[in-house]
């Protein structure tokens, strides 16, 4: 009884019952922890079903899948497995249903995905295709209710198919006009009419907007959703940027009531975090007090986190008791040490934590621990950065993981949309920020105007809408090698040597702390910069600054190179000492996670040229990604009285390549 409605049909009336959500970690080491971690969640929570969510345009297809393997056959989970198909060629969704089939796979939700991208189709060919050919395989899904007729058409009713519903209606671009949930409703009808036989809701925080939305479905004149399973999506508050920028991606209002409750304690983790499984028990316990005339259930999306999912349900006693197996039911072959095929251990990039993070543009963040170090002041500080323990697993939902985080975490590479794209917006958004640029000029202009605060606010390389506060306190030195060299800055932070965790501007974790930071740098500059200035000085340095700076560097064809050695070397650049507590570190750069951004960095080299509709733009915005290389350069000095001196070190180099050039 694998399918979804009828293991929902075959629950007393007055049940409860509660789904969980996992993506598809972009790590292989990464991969192989969240099974760990599924086992565990499985066997403590037993959720009624599990979904795994998938990339439009199959870029994750084979991982979705593997995952989705993971969860139905090898943990015995009744497993939903999403499919977009928008920019999926038919042949594409063909292979991904005829898989999930022999896997076992009996639940669907079938999505939209992001509407296509100017000329997406016409972009790549396979095999000599044609563009018209291509065309042709993707004509028919345009809508979701393309791909629920051609599952039913296909498939009769071997697979249950569930659709997307939003209880404050959906909206497609970041700035929606007009956003009404009664809007939806013929669409949806149309597709419960087409076989849809669930709905699963976007993520909600107005509890009313969402009570509002069921009255209303049930009791439509249509009568076609009376007794349709609906199921109401719950986002576990994770941290505050987390929570603003999804929130502001999905188009999901943030009550003003919950927002006075975190905006004091926003740079705080774990406050917000017991704040948010309070506010998510608040609306489990309304929407519990409405009437229903069948099972309640709840899906949570994870982001492939633990702690704070199992405290809702625990507290909202929505885990239902141990069932009785008999012993001839127990498989001893499925351990937590099974990898599957085609799993290897590679590590890559993600999200940060809040009120902690790069000055400028990309976000990445998790938590490590160390037990011991020199104590001044009565706290434990470090001359140099804190020594990362081989254990990491319990604190890897301390922080939820970002780009610059341990790459090893479950959460590594948490996604804030189906996008197929990696950009931060959608095509015309890119199109209004960015415009069409076909010279280094215009380039370095956005750049340069980014940094003063003006237009545009965000970067193709930005996943927060916002420059940081600290960007204040080293803008002259970034503005100096953008404007003066064309190295365009995408990430920095400056020195922090021992200030207050509540510090307005570098604050972060509980009070009565004291944080810390290495300065770094991460910018974009011609391959000629590179091998005839920058590397020469860097290298030269090796004997006057040995320990004072380390770099990576990473080339649009794969080529990389790095001042260490040891491949596993890890550089953490901020951390923190707080009352009672080991010292956390809150951001750390390293090879593999350079290295797996480097290739997602490029890539949005070549979205942004997707966006444009101007030929010669997308061919300049090409050239621009074959001709730069992606440096990030790490200052290992941060004492108060030396904290420029990594900004002074670049400046040589470029003071070098600047005399040479006139």
């Amino acid at each position: 009884m694998d399918k979804i409605t009828d293991k929902i049909a075959a629950l007393p009336q007055d049940a409860k019952y509660f789904s969980l959500e996992f993506f598809p970690p972009k790590t292989r080491i990464g991969f192989s922890n969240l099974q760990d971690r599924l086992q565990r969640m499985s066997a403590t929570l037993r959720p009624l079903f599990v979904n795994v969510t998938w990339g439009a345009g199959g870029c994750t297809s084979s991982s979705s899948l593997e995952l989705a393997e993971i969860c139905q056959r090898q943990l015995g989970l009744t497993t939903c497995l999403h499919l977009t198909c928008t920019n999926m060629r038919r042949r594409l969704v063909d292979e991904a249903l005829e898989e999930a089939k022999i896997l076992g796979i009996r639940n669907i939700l079938a999505l939209r995905g992001d509407p296509p991208r100017e000329d997406e189709y016409r972009l790549d060919t396979e095999n000599g295709q044609e563009e018209e050919e291509i065309m042709e395989n993707n004509e028919e899904f345009v809508w979701a209710i393309d791909l629920v007729r051609y599952i039913r058409r296909m498939y009769g009713d071997f697979f249950c198919v569930g659709v997307a519903a939003y209880p404050e209606g959906h909206a497609d671009e970041s700035h929606p006009v007009d956003q009404n949930f009664e809007q939806d409703i013929p669409f949806l009808i149309q597709k419960v009419e087409a076989g849809a036989e669930f709905l699963l809701t976007q993520f909600f925080f107005d509890v009313h907007a969402y009570t509002r939305f069921e009255r209303t479905l049930r009791e439509h004149e249509s009568g076609v959703f009376r007794n349709i399973p609906i199921i109401p999506g719950l986002l576990p508050i994770q941290n505050y940027q987390i929570l603003k920028r999804t929130t502001k991606l999905s188009h999901c209002r943030i009550p003003p009531d919950l927002l006075d409750t975190l905006d004091p304690i926003k740079a705080d983790d774990e406050h917000v975090k017991r704040k948010g499984v309070e506010a998510l028990c608040d609306i489990i316990r309304e929407i519990q007090a409405v009437k229903s005339d069948g099972p309640r259930g709840f899906h949570f999306y994870t982001l492939n986190l633990e702690k704070v999912v199992g405290s809702i349900l625990e507290n909202c006693n929505l885990i239902p008791p141990v069932p009785d197996v008999p012993e001839s039911a127990i498989d001893d072959s499925l351990t937590s040490n099974h990898i599957p095929n085609g799993i290897r251990h590679i590590r890559t990039p993600s999200d940060l934590p809040t009120g902690r993070r790069p000055s400028t543009s990309s976000n990445r963040l998790t938590t490590t621990h160390r037990s011991s170090s020199p104590i001044q002041n009565g706290v434990h500080v470090s001359s140099n950065a804190p020594i990362i323990t081989p254990s990491r697993e319990a604190t890897w939902d301390d922080y939820p993981n970002g780009r610059f985080g341990d790459a090893r975490s479950p959460a590594f590479g948490t996604p804030t949309s189906y996008s197929p794209s990696s950009l931060p917006c959608t095509p015309a958004r890119a199109r209004a920020l960015w415009g069409e640029p076909t010279s280094l000029q215009q380039i370095t202009s956005l750049f340069t105007s980014h940094l003063r605060g003006e237009a545009p606010s965000q970067l193709p390389w930005s996943d927060d809408p916002n420059l940081s506060p600290e960007t204040a306190l080293i803008r002259s030195h970034l503005l100096f090698l953008t404007t003066t060299c064309n190295w365009w800055t995408i990430a920095s932070q400056p020195a922090v040597d021992g200030l207050a965790s509540t510090h307005p501007v570098h604050g972060w974790g509980p009070a009565r702390g004291f944080v810390f930071q290495k300065p770094f740098v991460e910018f974009f500059l011609p391959l000629s910069d590179w091998n005839h200035r920058l590397r020469p000085h860097l290298q030269s340095s090796s004997s006057s600054g040995a320990g004072r700076i380390s770099y990576y560097a990473g080339h649009p064809d794969g080529a990389f190179e790095s001042s260490s050695e040891n491949a596993e070397a890890v550089h953490v650049v901020t951390w923190g000492s707080f009352l009672g507590k080991e010292i956390a570190t809150a951001t750390m750069v390293e090879e593999v996670s350079f290295r797996a951004w480097c290739e997602e960095a490029f890539g949005r080299w070549e979205e942004w040229a997707r966006c444009c509709r101007n030929a010669d733009a997308r061919a300049f915005l090409k050239k621009c990604k074959s001709e730069v290389v992606l440096v990030n350069i790490i200052g290992h000095v941060y004492r108060e009285r030396e904290r420029d001196w990594m900004w002074e070190f670049l400046k040589d180099a470029a003071g070098e390549q600047n005399g040479e050039r006139t």
